[in-house]
């Protein structure tokens, strides 16, 4: 019994515990990331936003969750049951999977592999899944083009994420997410590769259907794109699966060009702040950029939305790529095996 404790269930209770102490707080800040939204929007539009359910309208979160709970999930009579009701189930899914390889600072990962930037790019390129899914099950013409739209947005746009990646990879030499921390103890990655964080910023905001590039949900042709058929939970899954994935790419764009855990600079008093912190208050600087481009930008039409892909996006990111193996080259430094 000792050994079964030791060996297994010990271990178990332990990765649990971990995956809680993860979700739980993602949970609480993709409701409260609702309510900053709404606040920053509202401010840069010379309103009050939520301001009537609890303090400073604090409760609205609970609010919306509760409605959307007791609601009655409607389910059109068309629909493919099955896929229609497992869509929103896996695109929320995947937004916590990805957290798995994320170190919030030294030390602090649920599974510190080798490939976690690969791990990564996996699970964003199975987002688009969901979205593909909930657009057909539904047997809508407007769903059904909104989960078009999305496979070629997310598609497009992972392409010249890849070649991000790939840049900052062969500079940092490792494909461990925790050691290209660390390779950015001198300097920020932000600082030698400020085009290819551009690059990322931007692909990011496509890449979770955000304004300016809100294509799939777009309410003016398309009612609501892909999710117009959802309702009650089956719909808080899209939501939540979607300020996730903002939250998500908000972190990997700390890690990969904003030294992650590590303070700006090694000095007092910024390294007094523990390093869970600095790379909390990096996420919500990400974050707040995503809400003020939707507040400021409209959106751009699907052509002007490719062409910015395929035709800028990507063959800048690739010359980078060359450039940035080249220059390492000529230094020495070019990873080896």
């Amino acid at each position: 019994m000792a050994e079964l404790w030791d060996g297994y269930l010990w271990p178990l209770i332990v990765i649990i515990a971990k995956i809680v102490l993860i979700v739980g707080p993602l949970l609480i800040a993709v409701a409260y990331l609702t309510y900053a939204e709404r606040k920053v929007i509202g401010a840069m539009q010379m309103r009050k936003g939520p301001n009537v359910v609890g303090p400073f309208g604090l409760l609205q979160p609970m609010a919306d969750g509760v409605k959307l709970f007791l609601k009655e999930t409607v389910i059109p009579t068309g629909a493919n049951r099955v896929v229609f009701v497992l869509a929103p189930v896996l695109t929320f899914f995947l937004a916590l999977v990805a957290w798995a390889v994320i170190p919030f600072s030294e030390g602090w990962v649920l599974a510190d592999i080798n490939v976690g930037i690969l791990y990564l790019f996996a699970i964003s390129s199975l987002g688009v899944y969901g979205i593909i899914m909930a657009g057909w099950a539904s047997n809508s013409k407007y769903a059904f083009l909104g989960g078009l739209r999305s496979a070629g947005q997310m598609v497009s746009y992972e392409v010249s994420i890849g070649f991000v990646l790939v840049a900052v990879l062969l500079t940092a030499g490792s494909l461990n997410l925790s050691k290209i921390v660390e390779a950015q103890r001198s300097v920020w990655f932000v600082i030698p590769h400020l085009p290819m964080f551009v690059i990322f910023y931007i692909s990011g905001l496509a890449e979770t259907n955000r304004c300016p590039f809100d294509l799939p949900e777009a309410e003016s042709e398309l009612v609501a794109g892909y999710n117009v058929e959802y309702s009650a939970m089956t719909f808080a899954q899209f939501f939540l699966g979607e300020y996730a994935n903002m939250i998500l790419m908000a972190a990997m764009g700390a890690i990969l060009f904003l030294g992650g855990w590590l303070p700006p600079f090694d000095v007092a008093p910024f390294n007094w702040l523990p390093g869970i912190v600095w790379f909390f208050l990096k996420i919500a600087f990400l974050l707040f950029g995503f809400l003020w481009v939707r507040a400021t930008f409209p959106r751009y039409r699907y052509d002007q939305l490719m062409r910015l892909g395929w035709k800028v996006f990507l063959p800048f990111s690739l010359f980078w790529v060359v450039l940035t193996a080249g220059v390492l080259l000529a230094l020495g430094r070019l990873p080896q095996g």
